[in-house]
């Protein structure tokens, strides 16, 4: 079986750490960057991204701004997009949906239900 590749945006290293510790030993390879704009670098890039793991709450550029933009770019239209927030309010698994995200995930993260969505890759 191939690894998985999964570029891992969040401003916070200990989030970074914990998906990547969890998805490692799955035989997911894990590629992380603390920010949108380093993130749309990579994958204008690289075209070999099976799904991409985003917090929507980041400084600068947040996820809302950068799933449309990352979409945009022909090699990742089709890339799985999971929006990973803290945000747990009524309305906002919407609209991260509207802002482009394929799946939800609210912090702190049901492991299970994220290697659910990622089997789908």
């Amino acid at each position: 079986m191939d690894k998985k590749r999964v570029l891992i945006i969040d401003d916070d290293n200990r989030n970074i750490f914990a998906l990547s510790a969890t998805l490692r030993p799955r035989s997911y390879e894990c590629v992380s960057c603390l920010s949108a704009e380093e993130a749309l670098s990579i994958l204008e890039n690289t075209a070999s991204f099976d799904a991409i793991l985003i917090d929507m709450m980041m400084p600068d550029m947040d996820g809302y701004e950068a799933i449309p933009l990352i979409k945009k770019i022909p090699t990742h239209e089709n890339t799985l997009v999971v929006a990973v927030t803290a945000q747990a309010m009524v309305g906002d698994k919407e609209k991260c949906l509207i802002a482009g995200a394929d799946y939800y995930v609210s912090k702190p993260i049901d492991v299970d239900k994220l290697l659910d969505i990622l089997s789908t890759i």
